[in-house]
């Protein structure tokens, strides 16, 4: 027999328009966009690197003489590409799940800056990569089928406009 665990919490929310209307009658419009400057910055930075580190990498698996990579250079190029953004990303996400899951009222962070200097003179600079190794984990294959799929669309797209 398994022991008992103990009860859970009910959840906060029930479903997701729940939680919206939640957030907007206790927090406001405001409360609906917490930890939206987070995300532009993670964002950001981390398409940049996404689609260029996959183009550069592209261009070094192609074979020579040819201008696009086989299905395996797409694959691996595809992987990297992922797993290079969710290294550039995650220090931004990490302050922006902070910033989301910050309570109303006495809230613990002031704002972007604040959640990241309180977070880091407390649990040190490790604290930025949280997650990341899961990340990256779930960004290699993700990615490699992602731009399989996004190669296979453009040369369909090419045929059907020439």
């Amino acid at each position: 027999m398994c022991p008992a665990l103990p009860a859970c919490p009910e959840p906060k929310y029930r479903g997701p328009l729940h939680c919206l209307a939640t957030v907007a009658r206790e927090e406001g419009l405001r409360g609906l966009y917490k930890g939206s400057s987070a995300l532009l910055l993670r964002d950001g930075h981390s398409f940049a690197t996404y689609f260029l580190s996959y183009a550069v990498l592209c261009e070094w698996l192609s074979p020579a003489g040819h201008s696009q990579p086989d299905v395996l250079g797409v694959l691996v190029a595809g992987g990297c590409a992922g797993v290079l953004a969710w290294a550039v990303a995650t220090p931004m996400d990490v302050i922006k799940s902070r910033l989301q899951a910050d309570g109303q009222g006495q809230r613990r962070y002031r704002g972007l800056l604040h959640c990241m200097v309180t977070s880091v003179q407390e649990e040190g600079p490790r604290v930025l990569f949280k997650g990341l190794v899961l990340n990256c984990c779930r960004a290699f294959p993700v990615n490699m089928v992602v731009f399989v799929a996004y190669e296979a669309v453009l040369r369909l797209t090419r045929g059907l406009l020439t």
